[in-house]
Order: C-alpha cells, then structure tokens, then sequence
C-alpha cells in the first residue's frame, strides 16, 4: 500500500501540468498496470473448517471503448493469479490459479483539472484451474467451481499529455466458489476481494 500511496503523489505533481484527458464517444483506451488481489480477511465457514484465501499481485490489461461522451465500455483481462488457502489451524491446504475478466460500464466525471475521476459497475466471471492439495490435504483431490459476480470500480486518471494518463484505481468483486475435497462437497468460500493497482494508459 505504502508503494501505491507514493505512486499516486508522484502521478499527481506530474499532472498539475497535463491537460485533461478527453473521453469522447468512438474514444478507445489501452490500459497496461499492476494489480493486487486482496481477498477478504473473514474466514469461510466450511465442513472441513474456516477457510480464508491469501493475496496476490499480477500484470493487468485493460481495453475500453467509449459507446457516449465520458462513458466507457471496459474489459479487464490478467496474468493469471495464485493464492493459497488456508484452514484454520492447520495451515495452507490448497493452492489454486485463476483469472477474473470483468466487463464494466464506466463513466467518466469532467472537471477543468487534468485528473479526472471515473467510477464504474459490471460483470466479473472468475475461472479456477490447477487447484492442489497440500499441506494436510496433499495428494487430496480439491476442486473450485468457477464464479459469476457483481463488480464495481472507481479511480483517478492522471493527464500526463493529450493521449496518455497514469491511473490509480480499486475494484470490489462479488466472488464466492463452492469446493470440494476429495469429490466431496464442503460449502461455498467467499473471496469477495478488494484489488488495487495503477496503470499507464493510452488513448487511441
């Protein structure tokens, strides 16, 4: 967080003297960043007992294409992430990957300063693969079930010239996945993640 709080100063000195980044209908955006996936800390109560999921970081990529003035059609796509989980009192037990693609609409808030602030809801589709016992469960067969969910989005795009920006944002997404163990149901784990990440984008 530390390293993201000193990004967001140093992109806000660069842009006191940037103009605007207009978004205009027909508008696209290219956005390449960094992502942090930071799951909820509540534990989800299971049959095998409380579970709670760890966080990662991951390249990102962003493409949006503007259907009015200052309203955007955006597609998150990743790396793929990895986390652990975790069983309370015994320690990591599974090791999973995933990709979440989110479909946002956003819209885009003029101002005569050269950030400006968006926010956005959509769609997130969250896939599971490569799920791996370990620890106590090593060898066990674990599955993930993929996820659909609400996302929302809000942040600041920094103007650092008429076609480019430096952006800091965050995402809440609604990402729940029923597991099993050993092809036995065991309930339903809530990620339910907070990601925070910036980016440079471009406008095409």
């Amino acid at each position: 967080m530390k390293t993201l709080s000193a990004l967001t100063l140093s992109t806000a000195l660069v842009a006191l003297a940037a103009p605007a980044m207009a978004q205009s209908k027909g508008d696209m955006l290219l956005g390449l960043g960094l992502h942090w996936v930071i799951p909820t800390d509540d534990y989800s109560a299971t049959a095998a007992g409380p579970i709670r999921v760890d966080d990662n970081v991951r390249p990102t990529l962003t493409f949006e294409y503007f259907i009015a003035d200052r309203v955007g059609l955006e597609v998150l796509a990743a790396w793929p992430f990895e986390h652990d989980a975790e069983l309370l009192g015994a320690g990591d037990v599974v090791k999973t990957k995933h990709l979440p693609p989110t479909v946002s609409l956003q819209y885009y808030f003029t101002n005569n300063s050269s950030m400006t602030p968006f926010v956005g809801v959509g769609v997130n589709y969250t896939h599971f693969w490569d799920e791996k016992g370990q620890g106590v469960l090593a060898g066990v067969p674990v599955s993930l079930d993929d996820s659909w969910g609400v996302a929302l989005h809000a942040g600041i795009d920094f103007a650092i010239s008429d076609n480019a920006s430096l952006r800091t944002d965050i995402r809440w997404m609604d990402i729940d996945t029923k597991a099993s163990v050993g092809g036995v149901p065991i309930g339903s784990v809530s990620i339910d993640p907070i990601v925070v990440g910036a980016a440079y984008v471009m406008k095409f």
